[in-house]
């Protein structure tokens, strides 16, 4: 078992942290902060000693000192809360049952005299436990006992959770918890994990409010100390955080390049700039930290892993060319973020330039002007001649200060997020690391999701080596023992030890997650919450080979009865299924529904990763057929695509009486006669047939592997050209 921590104990103690850090340190054995590890033994001398101590006079009335303490124990109020705790602890012995004979009367009328009646009790042997008897028949300490365990609203617990880890969480019998599952149907031993709807139910059984969260949030959110850190500790600014996005050819590069060297000329002529992922820029005195992202797609795997990273987000589009699919993807990852949007008019140099037609497309995608009566902040800058930059940075200090409360502790041990990571071959695993609270110092051990490490060096966005690093700093950090992940939480522990540790267990708790990990939403799911008579919610993601295709396929699915599905399109475009479809779906926990195109290759290896569902259509209705049938329960036997292999078109030979032969080389998997295939061309599905004929030279092959050359001929269809791709694949059926 896990050595507890300062602030657990100091949870089932009902003190705080400072008190038992005081506590520790007054018998000589001292620990560094709340989140320290600590013996059991000495875990339980400090349960013994504080019990029977100041604050728990009144708690457990010290058996052996009773006599001597009895006026002192009425004197405090958390009698009640001693009381409930007493009576769940040591309700099968009936010992103290001898309490209930003791004047109910007189001692009801105890607690608002405390000092003068406690003195007319003294002549019992055990008076003050008497005490805590008393509120009882009044009417329910027993309800407040069944609340205990969850004071602050609910109890967080992470995912993958063993029954015992439960039973300890909620102060409750391992087989208690086991006799629940069981009347559930869930037949489990006390070793054994829980999945997330295991612990709701058991939860909702026994009266009580959880929350389940990833194995590092856990420790975080159940820090009680982090708020008592911040207690009588002046809060210092820090900088914003913002990120750029927007379309590639719109100048997101070019602006930032802008404003660095505007700073670098400013503060270092000459200065050469190491890119790390993050960088500071100084304006008006003060300072602004930007994330350089690598794309869309890191930007939601941040929100996915819950580590909000980014407190602005800019959209760069340019004047002279509106907005692109990517624009809307960009505005999609900024609001699923839940950041202010910032939005920059780049190119306003250009003769043809047309702000106002960018305000006008940007209004239709829901970010209406604030000179419109809107409340998104428009800004036109020229990234190429620096135009206006300055108002841009004015803007994001201006929104910094009306919108967010920047302000951290700087005094407290450091915690924040891993912008990027990568392996060095020269330093080892390095991190970006940017410091959200505390101040990061050289030397001190850190974890960063099941990554730790002592930081050996660190260095600032220029290649300078620096000792510490503030709130709202980026920082490149080496020493770590392995790469950390992009938007894990490190934090900053007491020694490499403690690092070690929580991170062995992180990893321990993250399979134990995975074993039993709920399952991204799915049709079949959709069915079963169907049948038990809830209102299930389905999120889509919608991609067609054009744009009407795209807003006929919305259109029929939002003509479904909503009382049946509650239907939410995500995002609606044209063009293949890419990664970061994959990535928002994952994120949001919705399907990808496909028509008449593909999804690429990497695409559909992340899916398979990542268990998101997605399902392409040649025919309008039967998407809608498939969605519909789910919501009345009437889906038959899946059938359902098995991918076999893709090639890629080479050249063309004409066959007299044959047609057209495709010359390709078989990119993944196998192509193999006879089998279902179709002809896509630039992500969009051509034609739909099987393959007629596969030869390897002159001979006719039965099937080809991956890294060889083929030749393939489709059947019905000649129109084959260079370029093309041929994705051969099966049909399975398979029972729900």
């Amino acid at each position: 078992m896990a050595k507890p921590r300062v602030h657990e104990v100091a949870k089932e103690l009902g003190l705080t942290s400072k008190e038992v850090l005081a506590h520790l340190e007054k018998i000589g054995q001292p620990v560094k902060s709340h989140s320290s590890t600590i013996e059991e033994s000495l875990a339980d001398r400090v349960k013994t000693e504080l019990s029977n101590g100041s604050k728990t006079e009144s708690t457990k009335a010290a058996p052996k000192k009773a006599e001597a303490k009895a006026k002192k124990a009425p004197a405090k109020k958390s009698e009640p809360k001693a009381a409930s705790d007493e009576a769940q602890a040591s309700k099968p012995p009936a010992s103290k049952t001898e309490k209930t004979p003791k004047s109910p009367a007189a001692e009801t009328k105890a607690p608002p005299k405390k000092a003068s009646e406690a003195p007319a009790t003294k002549p019992a042997a055990k008076p003050a436990p008497e005490k805590k008897a008393a509120p009882a028949p009044e009417v329910a300490p027993a309800p407040p006992v069944e609340e205990a365990p969850a004071p602050d609203d609910a109890v967080s617990v992470h995912r993958g959770i063993t029954v015992q880890d439960f039973a300890e969480k909620v102060d409750r019998a391992p087989n208690e918890i086991v006799k629940v599952l069981l009347g559930l149907g869930e037949m489990m031993t006390v070793t054994q994990s829980m999945s997330d709807e295991a612990v709701e139910l058991v939860a909702d059984d026994l009266g009580l409010s959880v929350r389940i969260v990833d194995p590092a949030e856990e420790e975080v959110e159940g820090d009680d100390g982090a708020e008592e850190e911040d207690e009588g500790v002046e809060l210092v600014d820090r900088p914003p955080v913002v990120t750029v996005m927007g379309h590639v050819d719109h100048g997101k590069t070019t602006i930032l390049d802008a404003i660095r060297k505007t700073d670098v000329v400013s503060g270092e002529a000459g200065g050469i700039t190491q890119h790390i992922g993050a960088y500071q820029v100084h304006f008006a005195d003060r300072e602004i930290t930007f994330i350089d992202t690598p794309g869309h797609a890191a930007f939601t795997a941040m929100r996915a892993r819950g580590a909000q990273a980014t407190d602005i987000a800019i959209l760069v589009v340019a004047a002279d060319d509106g907005v692109m699919p990517q624009t809307v993807e960009a505005i999609d990852h900024a609001k699923a973020a839940g950041v202010p949007i910032i939005v920059a008019v780049n190119k306003i140099d250009r003769p043809e330039a047309d702000p106002q037609r960018v305000r006008q497309q940007l209004s239709d995608q829901g970010l209406v002007p604030e000179e419109w009566g809107g409340d998104t902040a428009f800004v036109d800058v020229s990234a190429k001649t620096r135009q206006n930059l300055d108002g841009l940075l004015e803007m994001i200090l201006l929104t910094a200060d009306v919108t967010l409360d920047l302000k951290a502790n700087a005094e407290a041990m450091a915690r924040g997020v891993v912008i990027e990571a990568h392996l060095d071959k020269g330093r080892g695993p390095v991190a970006t690391v940017l410091v959200k609270k505390g101040t990061l110092l050289k030397g001190d051990a850190v974890v960063g999701g099941i990554a730790w490490g002592r930081v050996r060096a660190m260095l600032d966005e220029r290649g300078n080596e620096v000792e510490e690093a503030t709130p709202g700093q980026p920082v490149l950090g080496l020493g770590w023992n392995s790469v950390p992940e992009a938007g894990d939480e490190f934090r900053a522990l007491v020694d490499e030890r403690e690092a070690r540790s929580v991170a062995a267990e992180r990893e321990q708790h993250r399979r134990a997650a995975e074993q039993v990990a709920r399952k991204p939403a799915s049709l079949s799911a959709l069915l079963s919450r169907t049948l038990e008579g809830e209102t299930p919610e389905l999120n889509l993601l919608i991609k067609a080979d054009a744009q009407g295709s795209v807003e006929a396929l919305a259109d029929q699915l939002a003509k479904l009865d909503q009382s049946t599905v509650e239907l939410t399109v995500l995002r609606k475009g044209v063009g293949a299924i890419t990664e970061n479809d994959i990535t928002l779906a994952q994120a949001s926990n919705a399907i990808v529904i496909g028509f008449n195109v593909i999804e690429s290759g990497a695409a559909r290896q992340l899916a398979e990763e990542e268990g998101v569902d997605v399902r392409t259509y040649r025919v309008i209705y039967q998407a809608i057929e498939d969605i519909e049938s789910a919501a009345k329960g009437l889906l038959g036997p899946e059938l359902r695509e098995k991918p076999m292999g893709q090639a890629e078109v080479r050249a063309i030979f004409r066959v007299p009486r044959a047609g057209t032969i495709a010359g390709c080389m078989v990119l993944d998997g196998i192509i193999r006669r006879n089998a279902r295939a179709r002809l896509a061309r630039d992500g969009s599905v051509i034609y739909e047939s099987t393959i007629s004929s596969l030869k390897r030279f002159k001979d006719d092959a039965r099937e080809v592997a991956a890294g060889y050359e083929c030749g393939i001929g489709i059947e019905g269809y000649n129109d084959i050209k260079e370029g093309d791709l041929i994705q051969a694949f099966e049909i399975e059926e398979i029972a729900r």
